[in-house]
């Protein structure tokens, strides 16, 4: 099972039991993943722009408590 096709014809094939165990997997995958990218950026100081704004929207007012 080495192509997308593939996958998608095996994950048709899964009963409802199997189908939530999937998504229940998967969705843990895909945040793991997402917060190693998140880390990497971070680290990388990809995000400092993000940082700069919110700081800058702070020292202006623009921020409110909700």
């Amino acid at each position: 099972m080495s192509t997308v096709e593939e996958i998608e014809a095996a994950i048709q094939q899964l009963s409802p039991g199997e189908m939530a165990a999937f998504r229940a997997w998967y969705a843990e995958f895909d945040a793991a993943a997402w917060d190693r990218q998140i880390a990497e950026d971070e680290a990388a100081g990809r995000l400092d722009w993000l940082i700069s704004e919110a700081l800058d929207d702070l020292d202006a007012g623009r921020c409110t408590d909700r």
